[in-house]
């Protein structure tokens, strides 16, 4: 059977046709032809028909600023263009290979394994498993709401096109609105003339949320209950798996534009279009559910339910009574509809909660069991209860984040009015008082009163204030995560506690409002990870506090800065020994960690594929709950498209189903063979210390800002908050995503891989053997999956154009640097290889081809981009065009920070 029209040559070439021809009519001859030489010299070097990309750079530089900026604008929507391609090909792969069953890490794989073991243990499994994704605002997604809308119509046309059988009427009509789409785009600006507010970012997240996720999740279930019912005998309930969260409108740490206002919005939006969805779903389940009453025997429960709404809502009752008399199904969606417009609102009868709901459902489903409707239900009736469970009444609940200094200050401020000095007191001394203050029943501090307070500590004190109020209005469960930014100490733990407690949300030992997660990004916090969690643990309001939340600790560990502190493959070790740790500190104490993993999109961020990640943790650490960062351009790749949205959860959940089985067999897991973990230890220190080496050197930071974008790339409108933590120019205080975004635009992608060569030469100069190493890399995940994950960093690296951007650099300092970079690029490559026992960096096959089908395309524009860097006054027009090449990059890049 063919299921599909097209492939992706065919896209491609279409494509790029149609946009020569929208840019020939938007422009004019001489414009098309400029682009088109400046492409086929692009494409002669990368074929070996040309001995230097001299013959390009001319052309580029020759050019009037009005041409250049043609150039830059016609490949970057031409990247734009043929991503939709590459993802209407991923498309074709999941559904052939679904259709073939050769679909790897599919959920029936995840099924087939877990019915070996018995149906006790998939229920086990399944119980213990929740995952959450959490949705940040993170400045990564360079292209603006609206350039992805158009796109997403071309994407629904592009599908149209694969998968409908068209006459060629329909064929020309479907390829007349793709004209029309990519001439509308090229006449949009591609960059933002302004920066976006907190406001717009969860807008965005919530168009993911709402759009897709909200209807394929119900899909997945579908297909695992599917799954799980071929490989065990019963029939299992599917718990909960999935829950979303966002830090979009939430995130404070160092975003001054996130206010209390700006919370109750998102808060107050997201409850809007969940229930609108809900009210949209009972309204469709109304036109299946047309049985007549004098047919059926609703049974009791439910005939006490329709009743006790007619009660509650006797107007509406009557109104649903006319509307569908005889029809007892109808009559109560209706009334269920009305309770729902009704949450939140002033008129009494509206839901309480989202257990309501889900118990009117289930009544709904048992009924229709009991008569009969069994595929009724597991058609129309689980896939809501399923929406409902996930989503709740918040769409996804919020994270609040602060910096830990910010409530130090805020607490110091507030109790100098009460006569203690807080600052001068030592970590033990804070410990105490604030455990006291917990425990106390009368609250120490006002927190309505900041009129003599900082602007910053006024803030802290603000948003405990109203985080009650939040709680009262939307439910405990739509705001109830608090994560400490840079966390070092116990103290700033508690403090997050005491602060909480005196706002109400917190009132031990009966309740306490919100999960505190500290986050261990530094060396320090990482290492000194039992000293944290261990006084925290035994300390006693926080036991109290932790009781009351189930037992369950929420432990951040972050990726970014821990790979800019520490360089790529030292972080990567660390954060794997401590995860360990965690565990071990964890278990010690009868306490469930669930970790939350602050990854990036970039592999320097801890990005890569999500369920190589999860199979790679070490076993002490699934729980089986597990929850993780998604950002930037990686939201749009993963859940933009509906079929590859679907795709992407089914890996999550078939990596954590089978990680936590594994995990349950054998929890203590064996240890590493010494000889590994040694080999480990000593990769790591030595290439830490190249790469700190690399950092303070004299004139690194000047190299930086001198041969990447960087000064470009704080300017840009990517996100509402700021690149840098204070405004100055050193690595420390750069945020991770602007220092990885730089070298990516350079194509030297150096975090993602600088400093591997420098740990592995070490420890083979200490006596290592490449056969070990070779060893590690087979049988060892972790190991494996780091290697894996330079590489692509690595393929992805192009030093040639790096050199071009090492050329803007002062003469002694490139020199300096510069070869460096590359003998250790170089190193990288060929022990990669060697350990890997293959000839390519990669080893998927469509990255090679991804490769050479876009770096002719990407070359222009780092060309471009090098020269007008190269300006020391640019025009208002070449300013323009030199923030284009950046989004044009990114695009062909796919990745941004």
């Amino acid at each position: 059977m063919r299921l599909h029209n097209r492939e992706i040559r065919q896209d491609v070439r279409e494509l790029g046709a149609l946009l020569g021809d929208v840019l020939e009519d938007q422009t004019s001859r001489q414009g098309f032809e400029t682009v088109e030489s400046c492409r086929r010299a692009a494409i002669d070097y990368r074929s070996g028909d040309l001995e230097s990309r001299e013959p390009l750079i001319s052309r580029l530089e020759g050019l009037s600023p009005h041409n250049q900026r043609i150039v830059a604008r016609a490949f970057t929507t031409y990247f734009e263009l043929i991503n939709l391609a590459e993802e209407r090909e991923r498309v074709r792969t999941i559904r052939t290979e679904s259709n073939e069953g050769t679909l790897e890490d599919s959920l029936e794989m995840a099924a087939e394994e877990l019915g070996e073991r018995g149906v006790d243990t998939v229920e086990d499994v399944l119980d213990d498993v929740l995952i959450e994704p959490t949705f940040t605002a993170h400045p990564t997604e360079a292209r603006r709401k609206t350039v992805k809308s158009k796109l997403r119509t071309i994407s629904t046309h592009l599908e149209t096109l694969d998968e409908r059988l068209l006459t060629e009427k329909e064929q020309s009509q479907v390829w007349r609105d793709i004209d029309a789409e990519v001439t509308s785009l090229w006449q949009t600006p591609q960059v933002r003339n302004r920066q976006p507010e907190p406001e717009d970012e969860a807008r965005n997240i919530q168009w993911y949320l709402e759009n897709t996720l909200f209807d394929v999740v119900g899909e997945v279930y579908d297909e695992l209950a599917d799954a799980i019912d071929a490989e065990t005998a019963g029939d299992l309930e599917i718990p909960k798996l999935f829950e979303f969260r966002s830090w979009a409108g939430s995130d404070r740490d160092g975003n001054p534009y996130v206010t209390p206002e700006v919370t109750a919005n998102v808060l107050e939006r997201q409850r809007e279009v969940v229930l609108e969805k809900y009210r949209d779903e009972l309204k469709r389940l109304s036109g299946v559910l047309s049985q007549d009453g004098s047919r059926i025997d609703t049974g009791g429960e439910f005939e006490a339910s329709l009743e006790d709404d007619r009660e509650r809502l006797p107007g509406s009752a009557r109104t649903a009574e006319d509307r569908y008399p005889g029809e007892p199904y109808r009559q109560k969606l209706k009334l269920m509809r009305e309770r729902l417009a009704r949450v939140g609102d002033v008129r009494p009868g509206g839901y309480d909660d989202v257990d309501e709901l889900l118990d009117d459902l289930a009544v709904i489903a048992q009924s229709l069991r009991n008569n009969g409707g069994e595929s009724v239900v597991e058609a129309h009736v689980d896939p809501i209860r399923r929406q409902v469970a996930t989503f709740g009444f918040s769409l996804a609940s919020l994270d609040l984040r602060e910096h830990q200094q910010k409530h130090t200050v805020a607490i110091a401020e507030a109790l100098e009015r009460e006569g203690i000095d807080y600052r001068s007191l030592s970590e033990d001394e804070r410990v105490e008082l604030l455990t006291d203050a917990v425990l106390q029943d009368d609250p120490l501090v006002d927190l309505s009163e900041t009129s003599d307070l900082s602007e910053d500590s006024a803030r802290v004190l603000e948003l405990f204030d109203s985080l009650g109020d939040w709680q009262t209005e939307y439910g405990v469960e739509a705001i109830d995560t608090y994560a400490i930014s840079m966390t070092d100490e116990p103290s700033h733990v508690l403090e997050v506690l005491f602060l909480a407690d005196q706002a109400g949300v917190v009132s031990l030992p009966e309740h306490a409002g919100i999960d505190i997660v500290p986050l261990l990004e530094t060396e320090y916090a990482l290492s000194g990870a039992r000293r944290i969690m261990g006084t925290l643990f035994e300390n006693e309001a926080y036991s109290q506090a932790l009781e009351a939340r189930g037992r369950t600790q929420e432990i951040m560990l972050g990726y970014s800065d821990s790979n800019k502190e520490n360089g790529f493959l030292a972080a990567n070790w660390s954060l794997f020994k401590n995860q360990r740790r965690l565990g071990e500190i964890c278990d010690d104490y009868d306490v469930q960690m669930r970790l939350f993993h602050g990854r990036g999109g970039s592999i320097s961020r801890g990005g890569g594929p999500m369920n190589e990640a999860l199979l790679a943790l070490p076993n002490n650490t699934i729980t089986g709950q597990v929850k993780f960062t998604e950002q930037g351009e990686a939201i749009a790749e993963k859940y933009a498209n509906p079929r590859i949205a679907e795709r992407n959860i089914e890996q999550m959940l078939n990596a954590q189903l089978r990680a936590r089985l594994y995990a349950k067999e054998e929890p203590d897991e064996e240890e590493l063979p010494e000889e590994w973990f040694d080999a480990m230890e000593t990769m790591a220190d030595a290439a830490r210390q190249e790469y700190r080496d690399l950092l303070e050197s004299d004139g690194f930071v000047q190299y930086f800002e001198q041969a990447t974008p960087i000064t470009v790339i704080e300017d840009l409108d990517l996100g509402s908050r700021p690149a840098s933590r204070s405004g100055e120019r050193t690595v420390e205080d750069l945020r991770a995503i602007p220092w990885v975004f730089s070298w990516t635009q350079s194509r030297c992608i150096l975090p993602g891989w600088y400093a591997v060569a420098a740990g592995i030469d070490a420890y083979l100069d200490d006596g290592g053997s490449m056969d070990t190493l070779q060893e590690m890399y087979d049988e060892w995940s972790f190991f494996r999956t780091t290697l894996d994950n330079a590489a692509l960093s690595l393929s992805r690296t192009e030093l040639e154009i790096a050199e071009q951007y090492a050329d803007l650099a002062e003469p002694d300092l490139r020199e300096q640097f510069f070869p460096r970079v590359t003998d250790e690029y170089e190193r990288a490559t060929e022990l990669i290889t060697e350990i890997g026992q293959r000839e390519d960096l990669h080893t998927r096959d469509w990255l090679g081809e991804n490769l050479a089908r876009r770096n002719p395309y990407v070359d222009p524009l780092n060309m471009l981009q090098v020269y007008l860097l190269q300006q020391t006054h640019r025009t208002d027009i070449e300013e323009r065009t030199l923030r284009l090449t950046v989004k044009g990059i990114a695009a062909g890049m796919k990745n941004t920070g």
